[in-house]
């Protein structure tokens, strides 16, 4: 089994938020990969370092990388060489590589998924994936988990983990701290933590100097409970 190089190649987003943009970054830091992206809102702050980066790479001469928002999700899976999804799972995305958006990607393109499940048509992937051996996919979420759709295993241009991305001790012991402190500073009357982006507070300091807010709560408008300011 022989595979493709990425160095100079471009990666595809879709997808360009707090998630997509870390992925993004990693595949052009560390392959020197173009990036092209979509996402209904422009990531300034993204665009900004990828420009920034370039220019860096310019001055040492080597070739400078390039990041280019596009207008549609078609537009990513004809140029990219590998596609990431990182998108959010609603009636819009739902089966949104389908049959004919698969059949636009390079025929040795990757496509990997870190969004969810559903957002693949998982039984057009398996006929896909069958007809065109060169292609490959990595994917954490399932359509139907636990299950997988019938053929999928046994795709050997396929990489498979069961929902595990998350799976190292200082992201699961985060997790399991933010829910802490969230239960915790709602009991002591504490407001909500004004950027739930910015959490890193509440997990790399000690338990004697965590901020007096609850880090994360999603529900807080329904429960009514007020924000820092």
């Amino acid at each position: 089994f022989v595979g493709q190089l990425l160095q100079n190649k471009t990666v595809g987003i879709i997808g360009a938020g707090r998630i997509g943009a870390a992925y993004a970054r990693m595949m052009v830091e560390g392959h020197k990969m173009n990036l092209v992206y979509f996402d209904p809102y422009p990531n300034k702050k993204l665009e900004a370092y990828l420009k920034d980066y370039g220019e860096l790479l310019a001055k040492n001469g080597e070739a400078p990388v390039t990041c280019t928002r596009v207008e549609t999700v078609e537009e990513v899976l004809r140029t990219a060489d590998v596609v990431s999804l990182h998108c959010n799972l609603d009636k819009g995305t739902h089966h949104l590589m389908n049959k004919e958006r698969l059949e636009m990607m390079k025929p040795e393109a990757v496509l990997v998924n870190a969004a969810r499940g559903p957002v693949i048509e998982e039984a057009a992937l398996v006929a896909h994936l069958k007809a065109n051996p060169e292609f490959r996919c990595g994917l954490d979420v399932f359509e139907d988990e636990p299950a997988m759709a019938p053929g999928l295993a046994d795709c050997p241009n396929a990489v498979i983990v069961p929902h595990i991305a998350s799976a190292s001790f200082w992201t699961r012991s985060g997790m399991a701290t933010l829910a802490a402190a969230n239960v915790a500073a709602t009991l002591q009357g504490y407001p909500v933590w004004a950027n739930p982006n910015a959490i890193l507070p509440f997990i790399d300091t000690p338990l004697s100097e965590l901020p007096k807010a609850a880090p994360s709560l999603v529900n807080a408008k329904e429960l009514n409970l007020k924000t820092m300011a």
